[in-house]
């Protein structure tokens, strides 16, 4: 059997902020208590598990991308543009409040409150 994702712990400064940040873009239900984390059930049976760092300790920026419908792009980006959310293009953020159209689909990046970057796109770039 090939290797599956299970889960992925992201680091925040509150876990429940952060993950109520994703599920709200994204439209899904309100996170889950599980042990020390907040988690968000994604599809393919994929958790992200956010955990509190604590005290002072740097959280490392990760990296999070999402495959989603055309629809589900129009909407995530409508909640994006309606919170006057700053967007980019692209990953270093050269272009800002633009998208891209790689591969013949759609992509945005944004920063979560505790500086990860999500990307949502249409087509994956593979």
């Amino acid at each position: 059997m090939p290797a599956r994702l299970d889960h992925t712990i992201v680091h925040a400064r509150d876990r429940f902020a952060a993950a109520r940040f994703l599920t709200e873009l994204i439209d899904e239900p309100e996170p889950k208590a599980f042990g020390p984390f907040a988690s968000v059930a994604l599809s393919g049976g994929v958790t992200l598990d956010y955990y509190d760092r604590s005290g002072d300790a740097e959280i490392v920026s990760q990296h999070l991308a999402f495959l989603v419908s055309e629809e589900e792009f129009d909407a995530i980006f409508a909640r994006i543009t309606e919170r006057e959310l700053p967007y980019w293009a692209d990953p270093a953020h050269a272009q800002p409040q633009r998208i891209n159209h790689l591969f013949g689909g759609r992509g945005v990046y944004i920063d979560d409150p505790d500086g990860h970057s999500i990307e949502f796109i249409t087509h994956t770039y593979v």
